[in-house]
């Protein structure tokens, strides 16, 4: 049986969590269990969930919690706590994965000096594929850690965002001490520096595919420009609260 649970964080995400939720049915082996974590949502999203939950009983081991107080750590950190497999995999709510992604999650870290994986992530719209930015983001991984982080580079450290469906296992996440609730942002790359302690960050050769929304609104080249200038400063040690007002909620 699989030992991977899935978080789920959610906050207005009624366009995208059902795609979402139906998709996991369709996972070969299964999920052990799914976990949504809402924030606070003010449109349909925990209706959605709920109903999905009974709409896809006999396929998913689905629960949906309700999180008093809003933000993506805190929200993650609730579902992993409540979390029973020992493998837990944090995906967004309008990021899409393959049907093999139990299978390929737990190939990953059967290699014990693997600490922490994640997936290439291709950017994707309802008439567009962004290759562009899903080319930069595929470089980040590398450029990133090398550029800011060089000793922890060779060490294995790699760059992975939450759109790059992060998974780990759940004594190290723990030991690591989870995502930093005080992080609005970059909380995934916090993470990704605390788990390299414990082993390798794996880049896995394979894709899912996320939401264009925030590029779709900004624009490529705006899009572009404010996560270099997010990841260089926060690369340089500026305080993720202060690059947040770079980072605003598109749903």
């Amino acid at each position: 049986m699989s030992q991977v649970s899935i978080v789920i964080p959610t906050l207005n995400e009624a366009a995208s969590l059902e795609r979402t939720l139906r998709q996991l049915t369709l996972l070969h082996p299964p999920a052990k269990e799914v976990i949504v974590v809402d924030g606070g949502s003010e449109d349909e999203t925990i209706a959605i969930a709920k109903q999905s939950t009974e709409s896809f009983d006999h396929k998913l081991n689905m629960q949906v919690l309700c999180c008093e107080r809003r933000g993506r750590s805190i929200q993650m950190n609730h579902g992993a706590l409540v979390a029973t497999g020992d493998i837990i995999c944090f995906l967004h709510a309008d990021t899409w994965v393959p049907d093999d992604l139990i299978a390929v999650i737990e190939k990953t870290l059967a290699e014990p000096q693997v600490a922490c994986g994640g997936f290439i992530s291709l950017m994707v719209g309802s008439y567009h594929t962004r290759w562009g930015i899903s080319l930069h983001n595929y470089l980040k991984t590398y450029y990133a850690p090398l550029l800011f982080r060089p000793r922890l580079f060779f060490k294995g450290l790699r760059l992975l965002f939450g759109d790059q469906v992060m998974f780990c296992r759940r004594t190290d996440f723990w030991y690591c001490g989870a995502f930093d609730e005080a992080l609005p942002i970059m909380e995934d790359g916090d993470l990704c520096l605390k788990l390299v302690q414990k082993g390798r960050i794996s880049l896995v050769n394979r894709i899912v595919q996320s939401s264009d929304r925030r590029v779709a609104r900004w624009g490529s080249w705006k899009a572009t420009a404010i996560y270099l200038y997010i990841g260089i400063l926060w690369g340089i040690g500026v305080d993720a609260n202060y690059l947040k007002q770079f980072y605003q909620d598109i749903r």
